[in-house]
């Protein structure tokens, strides 16, 4: 299952959203989900899947590689759906132990919170697979720049490179999961079988090699960093300047339209 993770890859395929400038991908993106939590009925969350399918068709990247991180999450998304069971009103179906009831309103919002879950998971996907490193980099500083005004010049381009680095780090944390994984299984551990206290403890022998691999990567990189003097951006320059263009006015002026469109549905609807 590890390896259906692909939150924090880039897939270059030459999209609008490709060439749009990073920083409006990244305000939107946090507009988008807020716009997704204020959706409060299913007309609106209607409307944001119509607008998070558009937004995968028009990055041109195969549906599949939004659908392997559900996939990766299906746990999280049942065990949310299954805590939310238990809220709503509505006829009574089941009871649990007596006291937990579980009703048509609360199987209603269970669906509704799952949905808007998956809805979150992809729509933030596309930023990452829509983005490069240095882009995203170059990106969150410039929108952290006006912290330069208070003292903290240096620590604008540090904190952007640290974000980067952790969410890059993820693709390749995921993979040396998996290779841990099967070395272990080859030596004849059983990591699938037995109840979950179990398969807690079977976790134990995966993640000590993991943490200390990440260590071993981050030493790696930081004497890499250090041996190309990397001075944490103090006169740093860039050979792309990041502008904006005709392009990423339209994409936030249809992103505002369903955002309007999701107040519209809560007052109306």
């Amino acid at each position: 299952m590890l390896k259906d993770i692909t939150f924090g890859q880039y897939f270059d395929s030459k999209s609008v959203i490709h060439r749009a400038d990073p920083r409006v991908k990244i305000v939107l993106l946090v507009a988008v989900i807020v716009f997704i939590f204020l959706a409060q009925n299913y007309w609106g969350l209607l409307l944001s899947a119509l607008f998070v399918l558009f937004s995968m068709i028009i990055t041109k990247i195969p549906v599949k590689m939004y659908l392997k991180n559900l996939k990766a999450v299906l746990p999280i998304l049942i065990f949310t759906a299954v805590i939310n069971a238990f809220y709503g009103e509505g006829e009574v179906l089941f009871s649990i132990f007596g006291k937990l009831n579980v009703t048509t309103g609360g199987l209603s919002h269970a669906g509704f919170m799952a949905s808007r879950i998956m809805l979150l998971i992809i729509i933030s996907a596309t930023l990452t697979y829509t983005t490069t490193p240095n882009d995203l980099t170059d990106a969150i500083e410039s929108l952290f720049s006006p912290l330069k005004f208070l003292g903290l010049k240096t620590a604008v381009h540090t904190i952007a490179m640290m974000m980067t680095i952790a969410l890059r780090f993820i693709p390749t944390l995921v993979e040396e999961a998996e290779k841990i994984m099967n070395a272990q299984k080859a030596r004849g551990a059983d990591l699938e079988s037995g109840n979950f206290k179990e398969k807690i403890k079977a976790l134990i022998p995966i993640l000590i090699p993991l943490l200390f691999s990440s260590v071993r990567r981050a030493a790696e990189l930081a004497d890499a960093m250090e041996c190309r003097c990397y001075n944490s951006g103090e006169g740093k320059t860039r050979m792309k300047q990041l502008r904006l263009h005709f392009r990423d006015l339209v994409i936030t002026i249809f992103t505002l339209c369903f955002g309007a469109g999701i107040i519209l549905l809560n007052i109306f609807l």
